[in-house]
């Protein structure tokens, strides 16, 4: 039995990117976009007699009262927290407590973090336990690592009652890990197989049950790599659970990320919207056939990828997009094809990035063959690659920084959210309108309305909205304030 431990479960917190949501989450006064799932999950198997006690450093600081109080500490990060994550473990480290680290950043990168004491590795699921047992008998080794998939019916749901609800914009949940495509720089099925697992419909209803009691009505993320990867198994368990769920409830509209092959499902797509769905992420990554094949895209090849876009928008599901630059095969014109492809589709929020090549992917090994690597990759759209390019990588930078300024400019950024408009088809089912969201509103008025240089943007899309389509006003807003986030994150790749 393991004596009673004051635990810390550390986040260490996100640059400026994309996905992070920092400068438009201030018009809504929350401080991070999605909580650390997988510390809550975590949290969730550790003994019940421990304390514990989440910081997550997106929303928190790290106090030395913290630091006094804990006995260990526990880690997770990805790639693009790695600055911070070492920040985090020297300061642990001085105040004298064990550190513990796991998720993707120290599975792929254990070897150069020195300072931990513990590295549990892979799927907590196998093994926390093992680690948990010798811990508690004092001979705990320094690395436990299992190359098995665990099974998601027996994970614990997470420990919601460690967040602060209002620090944040939206809530994450997981169905499944997996994905049964092999998209050569793609780590997904490196770190969780082809083979999609998935928890019973009964657990992702208590999870979305226990949110729901604590008084969440805001947006739901399933952060599936490819929420789709068992269509079989969303028609006749998952999707007409949610649907019956959802019976009675306000707000709480969800999204994930799926791919392309959902614009070929009517009955899927609807299933989705009906069940609450309004938004998927998908990898589409270049229009470029080439492209596609290179990388083992088989599933985006000899396809109308533009009409596939406008059916899932049609269906009721906004689609944001993933974009690559710097395959192989591109030439300078890839910037320009790109560019018009987002435009022509209303992708509004389309993130472009450099290729990079993770550990542990088809791509890293290959590279790594020809010679090609330059070290780590820094897992954020910063204009940065660990790979030795095809394209001279002065013009290739120049051309990526030129898309991106051109993507978010006020011009096109704003004539994508009313090419998408033109499309979508909205579900009933919105986030509930709180007093912070009623108030982004104003605040957007105010500095992208009467101070911002898309000011005549602004107000031209605000009543254009408001008489083609009046129901998407709010989206409206949101989009206005996504663009100015996209715009600051653009300008810094350009200092």
């Amino acid at each position: 039995m393991a004596m009673p431990r004051n635990v810390l479960l550390i986040y260490p917190e996100f640059p400026d990117t994309f996905w992070s949501f920092k400068h438009a989450l201030k018009f809504i006064r929350r401080k991070s976009a999605y909580p650390p799932l997988g510390l809550l999950t975590v949290a969730a198997m550790l003994p019940q007699e421990w304390s514990c006690r989440l910081i997550d450093l997106n929303v928190t600081r790290l106090t030395e009262k913290d630091l006094a109080w804990a006995d260990v500490a526990l880690i997770s990060a990805m790639a693009v927290q790695r600055e911070s994550a070492g920040q985090t473990i020297a300061r642990c480290k001085e105040a004298g407590l064990s550190v513990i680290a796991g998720g993707p950043l120290f599975t792929a990168e254990h070897e150069q973090f020195s300072e931990v004491d513990h590295f549990v590795l892979n799927e907590a699921e196998l093994t926390l336990p093992g680690f948990l047992h010798d811990f508690s008998a004092g001979c705990a080794r320094r690395v436990y690592a299992d190359s098995e998939f665990c099974d998601l019916r027996k994970t614990p749901p997470p420990r919601w009652d460690l967040l602060d609800l209002k620090q944040y914009g939206g809530m994450s949940l997981q169905f499944s890990r997996g994905c049964p495509f092999n998209c050569e720089f793609c780590n997904v099925t490196a770190l969780f197989g082809h083979r999609p697992r998935m928890k019973g419909a009964e657990q992702v209803i208590g999870e979305l049950d226990a949110l729901y009691a604590l008084g969440w009505r805001g947006p739901v993320f399933f952060v599936d790599d490819n929420f789709i990867g068992n269509k079989r198994n969303l028609k006749t368990n998952l999707l007409p659970a949610l649907v019956q769920w959802r019976k009675g409830k306000k707000g709480m509209p969800f999204n994930t990320e799926a791919s392309i092959n959902l614009a070929d499902d009517p009955l899927l797509m609807g299933m989705m919207v009906k069940a609450g769905f309004d938004a998927v992420f998908i990898g589409i990554e270049t229009p470029e056939e080439s492209g596609l094949t290179e990388c083992n895209k088989n599933q985006n090849k000899n396809r109308d990828l533009v009409e596939d876009v406008r059916r899932i928008q049609r269906a009721g599901l906004q689609v944001q997009g993933g974009f690559i630059v710097g395959f192989d095969s591109d030439t300078r014109s890839i910037f320009q094809r790109q560019m018009e492809f987002i435009q022509k589709s209303g992708i509004v929020t389309a993130m472009v990035g450099l290729l990079q090549a993770p550990p542990g992917t088809r791509l890293y090994e290959r590279l790594k063959k020809e010679g090609r690597l330059l070290g780590r990759m820094s897992g954020n759209t910063d204009g940065t690659t660990n790979i030795v390019t095809r394209m001279d990588f002065r013009m290739l930078h120049e051309g990526y920084e030129e898309l991106l300024r051109s993507l978010y400019s006020p011009k096109q950024y704003y004539q994508r959210i009313k090419t998408f408009f033109r499309e979508y088809r909205p579900p009933k089912i919105q986030a509930r309108m709180d007093l912070q969201r009623f108030l982004a509103f104003f605040r957007s008025g105010l500095r992208l309305g009467v101070f911002g240089i898309e000011r005549f943007q602004y107000w031209r899309i605000f009543f254009w909205t408001l008489f083609h389509r009046p129901r998407l006003l709010t989206m409206a807003i949101t989009f206005a304030i996504y663009g100015y986030h996209f715009r600051k994150i653009s300008r810094l790749l350009s200092t």
